[in-house]
């Protein structure tokens, strides 16, 4: 199996209780590179791997901030060789954005009106019975 992609420079202490997980993660990122998509919209092929990026990058926040099982140096590590998506994480750590699916449902000049993408709306806020589904990268819901 190929290993996660990395530098030269030696990984820090630590690496060796995430690398399983991230490399199976890595495995999960080829399979939908490579998944057939035809029948497909041209967005909707894309999806699988925006949620993988967010489950990698959710998984890193997760054990730093949240269950702080790993150190401030591996932290940066994976930071570092974009192992994680720090913008993403910067958001996350952000009041209101601590579930944002992706950095393009945010940006406005991505939007026909210069607005937030529909996902970003509270479902409270939503007719009932009725389903949303982000264009950008397939998330229901990501405001909370």
């Amino acid at each position: 199996m190929p290993k996660v992609r990395r530098s030269r420079k030696q990984p820090p202490e630590g690496w060796e209780l995430i690398e399983p997980t991230l490399e199976e993660l890595e495995q999960k990122m080829r399979e939908a590179e490579t998944e057939p998509h035809e029948g497909k919209r041209i967005t909707e092929s894309l999806w699988p791997i925006f949620k993988i990026h967010h489950q990698k990058s959710r998984y890193i926040y997760d054990l730093f901030y949240r269950r702080k099982a790993i150190s401030r140096e591996l932290y940066d590590y994976c930071l570092k060789e974009k192992i994680a998506d720090t913008n993403l994480i910067a958001k996350w750590k952000k009041s209101g954005y601590e579930n944002l699916c992706c950095l393009r449902c945010i940006q406005t000049r991505d939007t026909n009106f210069g607005t937030n993408c529909i996902c970003r709306v509270p479902k409270s806020k939503l007719e009932e019975g009725r389903v949303v589904e982000c264009v950008h990268c397939g998330c229901r819901g990501c405001s909370g």
